[in-house]
């Protein structure tokens, strides 16, 4: 072959080769980093019990009530930085208020799984078919947990296909012990579970355990979250009442006013998450979901 040829195919193979370990990594990367993000709220919504909300309508909420809160303020104050303090607070609050439902229904969700499992072994044990066993949770299974099973039944009563179904089902949990059940089942269904039994007892006693030693440590804990929500709220609750007098809101309207609320802003944001994340033991991810 011509020395020229093999010198260019040589090249374009080493172009080849530094491409793919930069440019599409590096795209990938942004492509994971926003999914994930987008995925993360839209598990809070499904676990809040807002399934028929989408992530995008729940950003849009906080922008409007965002701009509304800014218009209302700063007809009151006649201040923009106070006016974008308050807007800043209020467009965050339905995040907040579906994360925080969220996290409430997971804790909930964690002392009826046993529960869910050990209904499953009973009806394995029994000699009922897997997907059987698993529609049996509509009847059976822990009011919480009901509804989402008795969809499951209908999904495999129409389509017959387990799989899906089980799809199906880890999508309206977006919960990461029903990812890991899921997970099992679907292994046990494929490989042949002569030791799901002894799975199932095992995960229903380690849930058992978690959950346990969780509501012992947050009860601990809970007077810590407690204070950096108050350490929070007490600053701009004092703002507020310092708007109904003319002679603060015109303090705030300076150079130096403003860089006191942003300083103050970013301070408390800074506290705050550093108190939860000390204070708050960490959430389980969905690794499968």
């Amino acid at each position: 072959m011509n020395p020229t040829a093999i010198a260019l195919l040589f090249g374009i193979g080493l172009f080849l080769i530094w491409w793919s370990c930069w440019a599409a990594d590096e795209s990938a990367t942004r492509v994971v980093r926003r999914r994930g993000w987008m995925d993360r709220i839209s598990d809070d919504l499904i676990q809040a019990g807002y399934a028929a909300i989408g992530p995008r309508a729940l950003l849009s909420t906080c922008v409007l009530l965002a701009t509304v809160t800014f218009v209302l303020v700063t007809g009151f104050v006649r201040v923009a930085s106070i006016a974008t303090c308050f807007a800043a607070l209020l467009g965050a609050a339905p995040v907040m208020l579906v994360r925080a439902k969220a996290r409430k229904r997971r804790t909930g969700l964690r002392d009826v799984w046993p529960d869910a499992v050990d209904n499953i072994t009973s009806g394995v044990r029994a000699g009922l078919a897997l997907p059987e066993a698993l529609a049996q949770l509509a009847g059976r299974g822990p009011e919480e947990l009901r509804p989402a099973f008795r969809r499951f039944a209908e999904d495999y009563r129409t389509t017959g296909r387990f799989h899906e179904s089980l799809d199906l089902l880890k999508a309206r949990l977006a919960d990461p012990v029903g990812d890991r059940l899921v997970e099992s089942l679907r292994m046990a269904r494929e490989v042949g579970g002569s030791d799901l039994g002894r799975l199932l007892r095992t995960l229903s006693t380690f849930l058992r355990e978690d959950a346990r030693a969780r509501a012992e440590l947050e009860t601990r804990q809970s007077w810590t979250v407690n204070a950096a929500r108050l350490a929070v709220a007490a600053p701009w609750v004092v703002l507020a009442m310092l708007c109904t007098r003319p002679e603060a809101v015109q303090a705030y309207a300076s150079r130096t006013g403003t860089l006191v609320l942003i300083g103050g802003g970013v301070c408390t944001l800074i506290a705050y998450r550093l108190m939860v994340r000390i204070a708050r033991l960490p959430e389980e991810d969905r690794v499968l979901g």
